[in-house]
């Protein structure tokens, strides 16, 4: 059984229009059809008794279940014609009572049984017509002319109507799969709002925790031999935890909006601007490591306006990843951070004199593996391990211009 890919469940169509009724309306036109020009009897020499109106009545029957069996209707409708004649009941045509048969069996892709049907129906009509000593001008000038219009229009039709149906249904199933793939698309920008979002917590939220820690010793130290160092440390200490607070803050803020696809709630498809200011931010960033004792040099000859913002961003973060391992791990005294932009593209560097990574792979943290993953998605590469002289190096290589 074919089923009507557009009908709801319930076997009503979404358009408004019940198939049950439908049915219902046409069986009994088709029957009261038969039935007029059964009792016109245009002939005038054959008989009109009742059998010839239960002939009208199955025929209408038959198209109550045109959806269910449209095979079995189309032959049964066929062999009826034939039978009818053969009984000698007044003319009824052969297309109208078939049209429908034909109409159902196309509409439904049995386009090659109603033709067949309908060219056998044509073809034996036409024949026994020769056979009654018709008139073989008017035969072949108006009334064969006709039955094989009305067939032929008949299946045009259902096809038509099949054809409507199959592209709508596969213009629903297009708008379906456009609004899956926008979902998807919205999803997965705002996972990569998350992972963002996740990477500068992490680089912030360490970096100054590692400040922090190496103030928190100094002040433990300096009470009671050096109040004002331990006074500078406790400020140092403040001011970390306060920027700490102030990211996480604005982190919420972010996190409480309305998902729009890009994570920032104003419905504009734009993401969240970067939190750092970029690398014309290294001297604020460097100034709570060089309050620690820890000399650090700036080498950044980047001009203003070559760099991207998220490039900038990204590169700032490097930095400020960079500069926390140092603070945690290394044991250094000097880091030197190098930045410069050589034909297209952003070289950084941040080295220190500290004892490298003794052994351990340099990938082992998280905070390395974030560095690589920010290059990456910008379509840079980042390399971090022991120096040639001593010491750690992390080198990233990134594109100055997004797209370029």
């Amino acid at each position: 059984m074919v089923r009507d890919a557009t009908r709801a469940p319930g076997g009503v169509d979404p358009r408004g229009a019940d198939p049950r009724v439908v049915d219902v309306a046409l069986a009994i036109a088709m029957a009261l059809a038969i039935a007029v020009v059964i009792a016109a009897d245009f002939d005038g020499a054959r008989s009109s008794g009742p059998a010839a109106y239960l002939f009208a009545v199955g025929f209408g029957a038959l198209v109550l279940v045109r959806r269910r069996v449209p095979r079995a209707v189309l032959v049964l409708t066929v062999l009826g014609i034939f039978v009818y004649y053969a009984l000698g009941f007044p003319v009824i045509g052969t297309a109208l009572p078939a049209v429908a048969a034909l109409y159902s069996a196309a509409e439904l892709a049995f386009t090659w049984w109603a033709a067949g049907a309908g060219t056998v129906l044509v073809a034996v009509s036409a024949y026994f017509r020769v056979i009654e000593g018709q008139p073989t001008a008017y035969l072949y000038g108006y009334e064969l002319v006709t039955n094989v219009a009305l067939v032929a229009a008949a299946i045009a039709l259902g096809v038509a109507v099949r054809l409507t149906r199959e592209a709508r249904a596969h213009a629903e199933r297009v708008r379906a799969l456009v609004a899956a793939e926008q979902a998807r698309t919205a999803e997965q920008r705002i996972q990569a709002e998350r992972m963002r979002l996740a990477r500068d917590l992490h680089d912030v939220v360490g970096h100054n925790l590692s400040v922090v820690a190496l103030h928190t010793g100094v002040a433990s130290e300096a009470v009671g031999r050096d109040d004002a160092v331990a006074r500078t440390a406790l400020e140092q200490v403040r001011a970390a935890t306060s920027g700490t607070l102030h990211e996480l803050r604005a982190t919420v803020r972010v996190l409480r909006r309305p998902a729009d696809g890009d994570g920032d709630g104003d419905g504009d498809g734009a993401t969240v601007p970067a939190g750092p200011a970029g690398l014309a931010g290294l001297d604020a960033l460097v100034a709570p490591a060089r309050a620690t004792g820890l000399d650090v040099e700036l080498d950044v000859t980047v001009p203003p306006g070559a760099l991207d913002a998220t490039v900038d961003a990204a590169a700032f973060r490097i930095v400020q990843e960079s500069l926390t391992n140092v603070l945690r791990h290394s044991g250094a005294a000097r880091a030197r951070v190098r930045a410069a932009v050589d034909h297209g593209r952003l070289h950084v560097e941040v080295t220190d004199d500290g004892r490298g990574a003794g052994g351990a792979a340099p990938d082992a943290g998280a905070g390395i593996a974030g560095m690589r993953e920010r290059a990456a998605l910008l379509g840079g590469t980042l390399t971090a391990g022991d120096a040639p002289g001593g010491g750690f190096a992390v080198v990233a290589d990134l594109p100055a211009r997004l797209g370029a």
